[in-house]
């Protein structure tokens, strides 16, 4: 396994000599968490995972306030980094599939097949109170609003820098999703879970799209993308020519 140098995203890259795919993880997450060795390593066969902790998570650093087209920015620099050009297939969840969205157009990588699970239309990050939250988070009384305080929860499991985690909001609110603007032209793979509220939306997603298609998987916005047929979904896909 390969690291990435001091101060950039962490990014570790698997052994393999097929065609890299690169996993972005969730929002609260980190990378080995969404995307668990005993869970990718017995369906990836030759083919090197790619597995990159986004900003203001797992190892790799903080960040100011960044917006989402800095945010993949960096993101391309670091998998431009670990694949010297290669041409690599992206699998997002969440966050990662909101970014990955982004990142299939992006100039610095060449980008062959996307899959996109757990991604809803609606921008979520705008919704919420930043300012609740951050007087929350010092002490203060718990935020009204149900989704901030959802989104508080998450950010304060152990482990997590909340603090980190509401900057990284904040800059991707400044920018938020907009499934008419910047649509990866590669093929796309839609998944969601028969039971996430999140990923209802998808079939509007697939609408914005030149070539996708839609799979459900069981399973509600965690418990879908440890589903084995999540895994069996996105290897299918990812084996076309």
């Amino acid at each position: 396994m390969t690291g990435a140098p001091e101060n950039a995203l962490s990014v570790t890259r698997g052994e393999g000599t097929g065609r890299p795919v690169l996993f972005l993880h969730g929002l609260a997450s980190r990378a080995r968490l969404d995307w668990p060795a005993s869970e990718w390593d017995p369906v990836l066969g030759d083919r090197p995972a790619v597995l990159v902790d986004l900003p203001a998570h797992g190892d790799s650093p903080g960040a100011v306030v960044l917006s989402t087209s800095a945010v993949v920015d960096l993101l391309a620099g670091a998998v431009a980094a670990a694949c010297a050009g290669e041409e690599i297939d992206v699998v997002g969840y969440s966050l990662g599939a909101r970014l990955a969205w982004a990142l299939a157009g992006h100039p610095g990588v060449v980008v062959r097949r996307v899959v996109l699970g757990g991604l809803s239309p609606i921008e979520p990050f705008t919704m919420v109170d930043l300012p609740a939250a951050r007087a929350a988070l010092a002490g203060g009384p718990a935020a009204a609003d149900p989704l901030t305080g959802m989104i508080l929860g998450m950010a304060t499991l152990p482990g997590n820098r909340p603090g980190e985690l509401l900057d990284l909001i904040e800059g991707l609110a400044s920018g938020p999703f907009d499934p008419a603007v910047g649509a990866p032209s590669q093929p796309v793979l839609l998944i969601g879970g028969v039971e996430d509220p999140m990923a209802q939306g998808i079939d509007v997603l697939a609408a914005a799209l030149q070539d996708s298609r839609v799979v459900r998987v069981p399973g509600d916005h965690l418990a879908a993308l440890h589903a084995p047929e999540f895994r069996t979904a996105v290897v299918e896909f990812l084996a076309e020519g």
